[in-house]
Parts: C-alpha cells; structure tokens; sequence
C-alpha cells in the first residue's frame, strides 16, 4: 500500500482506497475481492483486512454474506425517501429491512413555552416525552424525540411502546385518526450524544426533521425532532411540466 502522509491507523487507509473504489469503479451488486485477496494486494495481515470491511458494512456500503463473500450495496434501496409519509417501521419492512425500536426515555413533563407554540396547548399541561433509537439491519439511523399530550393518551405506557409502534398504539388503541402530518428537515451536524448514539464522528452531516401530526379534529396528537443519518436518507421531487 502506498505510504499515506497523515498518521492514519491501516485499515483507515484501506476503508478510504475501498470506499473509493466502491463510488467510482464497482456497482452495486458486484462481488468485492476477498480477505485473502485484498491482503495480498495491499500487502496487509487478514486482521486489518477483515476490519475494514466491517467499517464498509458499518457505513452501509457493503453486505457480508456468510460463505459467499462481500458485495457492493445498492445504497439508493437503502436510503429512505423522506418525501413519502412513512411509519418508519412499516416502510423499513416494506424495503426489506429489518427494523428496530430501542426506547431511552419515557416520562411526563410540563409543556414549556417552547412545547406549548409547538403542541397548540398551555404551558403547564401534562406531556408525555419519548425518546428512541431507531435503527434498520442493526444500523442505527435515527434518533427521535417525541412529545404527545397526555390528555389523550392517558392509559399510555411504556410495555405499549415497545410491542407496537406508535401510529398503530394511536390508531388503534386510542381509535384517533390520523389526518396529516407536516414535515420539515434542514442539514446540520452530529452533537456529541446524538453522535454516539447513531455510530457517527461528532460534527458528521445529519438531517434535522421536525414533524407535526393532526388527527381528524385537526388536534396536534405527535410533535417529533428527530435527527438522522444524512448517509441513510434522501429527499426527492417530482417536477411536472405544465402543459
């Protein structure tokens, strides 16, 4: 392997020549060399080897498959349109992917003012504030924190949330539908805790969503910040031409 100026442990450099590779010269799908063959090549012990495709699949730019070998991802399948309105669960299912919900935090608060603008209730009312570590395939992809006014959700509790996602507990246990949902996202970075939690440096792009969900009575029933992984998500748009 070529002498890299900056001190970069080997099976970094590995990841970046691979990662490289993977953007401009392999497809998805594709057949990536094996542990002994990129050892060989690059004159590296299988260890470093073997590290370095873990990080690829960490990253989500390869699958391992046992006793066939390592193949290039189809990272457009993976990422999740954020212009479709989505259960998270339902639409990482639909993707053939394996979804996970890890709650952190379950609790009632007191709207502040903040809440309160944000929920179209007082300050003071009683909310229930729920934090999860959503992930796909073992991959953490979201962080979400959500805020729901306990007034209709009163019997609510956290065995609830951890058998069931949320949209079906509101539908079909509370039996209030839901009408809309607004959202909106901008670019941001990685905070520490969120960073860790995501399995990301500090500082790595993110995406900031912030959603708003009415029921049929046009009441704010779901107020959710989330941050996601910007390498998981993508956002895109239809242009019509007017005749």
């Amino acid at each position: 392997m070529a002498p890299v100026a900056r001190k970069q442990p080997l099976y970094d450099q590995l990841v970046d020549i691979l990662t490289e590779k993977i953007e401009h010269e392999y497809r998805p799908g594709d057949l990536m060399p094996s542990e002994r063959e990129l050892s060989e090549r690059y004159g590296l012990s299988r260890t470093t080897v073997r590290l370095a495709l873990q990080e690829l699949e960490r990253l989500g730019l390869v699958m391992r498959q046992h006793g066939r070998g390592t193949f290039v991802a189809d990272r457009s399948a993976q990422t999740t349109n954020l212009m479709q309105a989505y259960s998270f669960t339902d639409q990482m299912r639909e993707m053939g992917r394996v979804p996970e919900t890890t709650i952190l935090d379950f609790s009632e608060m007191e709207a502040d003012k903040n809440i309160a603008e944000h929920m179209g209730c007082r300050i003071g009312d009683r909310i229930f504030r729920l934090k999860r570590l959503r992930s796909a395939d073992g991959m953490p992809m979201m962080v979400e924190r959500t805020y729901l006014p306990v007034r209709k959700f009163l019997s609510l509790k956290r065995p609830m949330l951890e058998h069931k996602a949320l949209y079906k507990i509101i539908e079909e246990d509370f039996h209030d539908k839901i009408r809309v949902a607004e959202e909106e996202f901008f670019a941001s970075i990685a905070r520490p805790a969120d960073a860790h939690l995501l399995g990301i440096a500090e500082n790595a792009p993110v995406l900031d969503l912030v959603r708003t969900t009415y029921d049929m009575s046009n009441e704010i029933v779901e107020y959710t910040l989330s941050v996601a992984r910007a390498d998981q998500f993508k956002y895109k748009v239809y242009h019509r031409r007017a005749d």
